[in-house]
Formats: C-alpha cells, structure tokens, sequence
C-alpha cells in the first residue's frame, strides 16, 4: 500500500533500525519503546491485521520470534509478544504487526482496569 509507514520501512524507503530481515518479514526498533527491548516485527507483504493475514506467514513470523529474543538477550528471562488487532485493540497502524517486548519485568494487566 502506498501510503502505509510500514509498507515503506519493508520496502526501504524509510529508514529503522533493523535487528532482523529476510524476504518474508522485517525486525526493527520501536521509535516509543515501551520497555528496554521492544522491536516490531513486520511482514513484507501488506496485510491489515492478523485476522486476514497469511496464516503460514503468521506461523513462520512466530517461528523467527526465538531467534530474535535469543539476538536481543531477553529469551532466557522472559519477554512478551502482542499482536494489536483493530481499533479497540490498541491497533494504530493497519499493517500486521507484533511487538516482542521485554528486558525488565512485565506487570499484568497491561492496562489500569476502567472504573
């Protein structure tokens, strides 16, 4: 898609700081992370969300998802992954995305519960 910031970070034409690519899918640096590693990963080929996603592409993003928290040192302790879908899920850009988020202890719940 033309217009999607992720499309463009797949394509090259935006720059990130890239922790892991292949031709299916790229790993980079959250420009907000929400803990001290927090990378995006990203599939090449646009898809909105994970509901009309590829399901072999989901299967094989979770399968490279080991080897990049081994990368970035968080597999042994722990970390957490998220994959935001719509608006009322926390989704703010519509191109398949998860977050592998870790390197300090996660609290649960994420969120402070409505009153």
């Amino acid at each position: 898609m033309a217009d999607c910031v992720f499309c463009k970070i797949a394509a090259g034409e935006i720059p990130s700081n890239k922790v892991y690519e292949d031709d299916k899918m790229v790993a980079f640096k959250d420009l907000e992370p929400a803990a001290p590693v927090h990378v995006l990963l990203i599939p090449k080929k646009h898809f909105d969300n994970v509901t009309v996603a590829d399901p072999e592409l989901v299967a094989y993003m979770v399968g490279k998802v080991g080897e990049i928290a081994n990368k970035l040192g968080v597999a042994e302790k722990g970390f957490r992954l998220v994959i935001n879908t719509g608006d009322e899920g926390g989704q703010t850009i519509h191109h398949l995305h998860m977050h592998l988020i870790g390197g300090k202890a996660l609290g649960w719940p994420p969120f402070p519960p409505e009153k």
